[in-house]
């Protein structure tokens, strides 16, 4: 038999698309515009989020490809900033409608719902892979990832960038370490080669993985949330237009969009709280936190202004 291994990420995130793409495209037919439109905007944007997503990460962590300039484009590894791909897949998203003068709010406010949907997926996939993890735990639904995972080789070693001078797991250098790295980042060696003892140590014994917040999946949940959440309100204020009544604040296109932007800033900032991969920017917030506060700001902003905002288009 041949060995061969699937990853995990890449496969959600192929199911992530799917879902939201399947859910847009309904959800653009009950709002009378073009499905085929909304599929060639949907793979755009996916090309883009994935450039962008990959783009924010290698910038953010480029001491990991130092030497290893091919691993950038290994996306199916896991390793992708969420935020950064929004920002380039909104861009060209904005550049793709306004060319086809098509209604940039009315389409936006369906593809947020679907980004949570998308979002949702591939957070399962980052829970698999092990990355995107969270600070140790005593909590009982905490999980314990293999010996030389990403969570396991970040316990074993400090992290100054998170201002943590010692590491959570104190593993003995001279009888498990095999490497390190030029940022002096030590590696665990190969399970293979420890001896049984040391074997029994580092996957049921003291020297095992500390159980950790399933980031991941709070995040996962968290987006399912705010898909139904947007939902509701986009099916709310649908059903008034349909019914002639003149729009509300949230019910007005584009409403939808800021929404998303409010309550994902404030569920983002919240939710780094309990991760411990993402590095500390600056007053002890993370970048994925510092996004998030303009994501708030920005939702508001554009909530506050909509009334006042001139439509594109008639049909906005």
């Amino acid at each position: 038999m041949l060995p061969l291994t699937i990853g995990t990420f890449g496969p959600m995130m192929v199911l992530g698309f799917l879902a939201a793409l399947f859910l847009m495209r309904r959800l653009t037919r009950r709002a009378n515009l073009d499905p085929a439109i909304m599929t060639s905007a949907a793979l755009y944007s996916l090309i883009a989020g994935v450039v962008g997503a990959r783009l924010f990460f290698v910038v953010h962590h480029f001491e990991q490809f130092r030497g290893n300039l091919l691993g950038i484009v290994a996306t199916w590894r896991g390793g992708l900033e969420f935020l950064g791909g929004v920002i380039v897949a909104t861009g060209l998203l904005l550049i793709y409608l306004r060319y086809h003068k098509l209604p940039v709010r009315r389409y936006l406010d369906i593809i947020v719902i679907g980004l949570m949907m998308g979002l949702a997926f591939g957070r399962i996939g980052c829970f698999l892979n092990g990355d995107c993890f969270g600070k140790p735990t005593s909590l009982p639904w905490g999980v314990r990832f293999p010996y030389g995972s990403f969570v396991y080789i970040s316990q074993i070693n400090p992290d100054l960038k998170r201002n943590r001078a010692v590491p959570h797991l104190h593993l003995p250098q001279a009888d498990y370490f095999f490497s390190y790295d030029e940022q002096g980042k030590w590696y665990p060696r190969p399970l293979e080669d420890l001896t049984e003892m040391q074997r029994h140590e580092v996957t049921r014994g003291r020297y095992r993985c500390l159980a950790v917040h399933p980031s991941q999946l709070y995040s996962s949940a968290n987006a399912l949330l705010l898909c139904f959440i947007l939902y509701l309100f986009w099916r709310k204020g649908l059903t008034r237009a349909n019914s002639g009544l003149a729009p509300k604040r949230l019910s007005r296109p584009g409403s939808i969009t800021a929404l998303m932007l409010i309550l994902y800033g404030i569920t983002r900032f919240l939710i780094e709280f309990i991760r411990d991969d993402n590095p500390y920017e600056f007053a002890s917030l993370t970048i994925s936190q510092i996004l998030g506060i303009v994501m708030i700001i920005s939702g508001t902003a554009l909530l506050t202004l909509l009334p006042y905002i001139k439509s594109y288009t008639q049909s906005q």
